[in-house]
């Protein structure tokens, strides 16, 4: 083995240390900022039925976000077995949610996917496309709710009720243009500064979009069944898709504080603010920090099958593997 491949290696294991490292740090931040006694008192007085059922729409909504990765399968044209991909899927979404999109959602991606002997272009365009995925079903659910005008921000709030429908106008348009864009680009490959990426077909688009939002709708329905008895589900769902693109924006792991601050801002008139925190707080241990255990060890597991072994390169037809980027 050469000098410099020696030392890529250890290059590539110091910054894989680091990373978990991140991983870890940022864990223990978010471990330590959640009043985990509270979480206890809260999950206690819930019923049974109740947990039961939230439980059972956490699942489902992971399952459902499980299978992005299946349709970008078909879009990158690979051949790892569908399990296998859904295991992957499940564990970036978990980190994603905690940790942050880009060390959660990429970072785990390019990762286990690699170890899974994909090449580095056809990874990226399954990224490309899961991505999308979220927030193109985002749009198209945000722009329906939005331009219904069934959303009413309290009189503080920077976007005025009169404002929303004209907003998720917009976004539906988007959604429409997306949709002819890929009619009309079907098959043909965009280069931009040495990236090369195509548009999925009609069918795939339309799948996308309902697959995404189904996936928010699902979140929404989870926090609909602990909110308490007054609040519509109409109303989760609304500051649920607002909150989103804020923690988007403010870019803190797991949304801490931004979540909360939206769901009090929009919501407060209407429930009182302990039973809304405590609701947010069932939120988090049902679809943040119970999946997050999960995704631990499922990572665990994922890693330790590709200790000791190499795999070579899966290519996508007509991916080189080194020089396409999606």
């Amino acid at each position: 083995m050469s000098t410099s491949r020696r030392r890529w290696r250890r290059v590539r294991r110091i910054a894989l240390f680091v990373f978990l490292a991140l991983v870890a740090f940022l864990l223990l931040r978010y471990a330590r900022s959640v009043d985990w006694a509270q979480v206890g008192a809260t999950l206690a007085a819930y019923a049974p039925s109740t947990l039961a059922l939230a439980v059972a729409i956490t699942l489902a909504s992971y399952l459902l976000y499980a299978c992005y990765d299946v349709a970008a399968r078909r879009y990158a044209h690979h051949a790892l077995p569908v399990p296998r991909v859904m295991a992957i899927s499940t564990v970036a979404y978990a980190f994603s949610l905690n940790v942050g999109a880009l060390v959660g959602g990429a970072g785990f991606r390019y990762r286990l996917y690699s170890h899974a002997g994909l090449a580095l272009g056809t990874i990226s365009r399954i990224v490309a496309f899961t991505v999308s995925t979220n927030w193109v079903g985002y749009l198209l659910l945000a722009g329906a709710l939005f331009a219904s005008g069934r959303v009413r921000p309290p009189p503080h709030w920077p976007v005025s009720g009169a404002n929303l429908p004209w907003l998720g106008a917009a976004m539906l348009v988007t959604v429409a243009a997306y949709l002819i864009a890929c009619h009309l680009t079907h098959g043909r490959v965009f280069h931009v500064r040495g990236h090369h990426f195509r548009l999925p077909s009609v069918p795939l688009a339309l799948l996308q979009l309902g697959l995404a939002a189904t996936n928010w709708a699902l979140m929404a329905a989870l926090l609909f069944v602990l909110m308490p008895a007054g609040v519509t589900y109409t109303a989760v769902l609304g500051a649920l898709l607002v909150a989103a693109v804020a923690a988007a924006i403010a870019h803190i792991p797991a949304g801490i504080g931004v979540l909360e601050a939206v769901f009090i801002a929009l919501l407060g008139h209407e429930v009182p603010q302990p039973q809304m925190l405590a609701a947010l707080l069932a939120y988090r241990a049902c679809y943040y920090l119970g999946p997050l255990l999960l995704a631990m060890a499922g990572y665990a597991v994922l890693e330790s099958r590709v200790r000791g072994r190499q795999s070579p390169p899966i290519a996508a037809p007509g991916d080189d593997g080194n020089r396409q980027r999606t």
